[in-house]
């Protein structure tokens, strides 16, 4: 058996690539998110909310539970937050910060660790990928702790992997660029104001001409990619370039 940990499996990206996942039998799948939506024999729901570190601490263990007959091991770090919209300095929340750091690079390196511990010993391929975005390869005025917290969450899979080749480890990680995409956040992002974000325009734009990818097309494309990782030896990845 397959087994995949998909944060945020309860919408966007994170459920396209569930629902592509759990059309093969040999999949399983452990989605772990604040809600669910998914219901079927080979996926179990883990209700978390990654804001509360605490929680997340005392959950681990219902998360990463001895998975004897694996085949291959893959943790998925998709869930992510844009966090309010401002410029530094200008009416921004000081929790913003920790909040949006806590969610997009904290978890992730926790679920990561935690993963590597765990399953360290079990002679399957395993496989990390952190959905990352461009906003943490360039500066978008407004986003700065979502831009912060991206180039963390790269910077992060390539120490990590960095690591698991002096180990000589059977793992492989990935940080992977989903492109514009219609989710959520996309929505959060065209509902700002122009003084606080001065692309706001371009992506609303994106809506009405149509260019944002639907969720189920990008999930498509990572679950290729899933099957495919040998492939690949770069670690920061882009799915518009696949």
């Amino acid at each position: 058996m397959n087994y995949y940990i998909i944060t945020g499996a309860s919408k966007g990206i994170g459920k396209a690539i569930a629902e592509e996942l759990l059309q093969d039998e040999s999949n399983y799948v452990i989605g772990v998110s604040r809600t669910n939506s998914i219901n079927h024999k080979n996926y179990r729901f883990q209700p978390l909310d990654f804001s509360d570190l605490e929680g997340v601490e005392h959950n681990l263990h219902k998360i990463f539970t001895p998975l004897k007959d694996a085949d291959r091991l893959v943790l998925i770090n998709n869930a992510g937050v844009l966090g309010d919209i401002g410029y530094v300095g200008e009416q921004l929340p000081n929790d913003l910060f920790k909040f949006v750091m806590d969610v997009n690079v904290v978890v992730p390196a926790i679920f990561m660790n935690t993963f590597l511990q765990v399953y360290h010993k079990q002679p399957c391929p395993k496989v990390i990928v952190n959905i990352s975005s461009g906003a943490g390869k360039y500066p978008i005025d407004g986003w700065a702790s979502y831009c912060a917290s991206k180039a963390a969450l790269d910077m992060l899979s390539l120490t990590v992997q960095k690591e698991q080749e002096v180990r000589h480890a059977k793992v492989k990680v990935f940080s992977l660029s989903p492109g514009v995409v219609d989710t959520g956040m996309q929505e959060q992002i065209r509902e700002s104001n122009a003084t606080q974000f001065s692309a706001v325009e371009k992506f609303r734009q994106y809506k009405t001409s149509g260019e944002l990818s639907a969720p189920e097309a990008v999930g498509q494309k990572i679950v290729k990619f899933l099957h495919e990782t040998d492939k690949y030896d770069d670690i920061i990845l882009s799915v518009r370039d696949m």
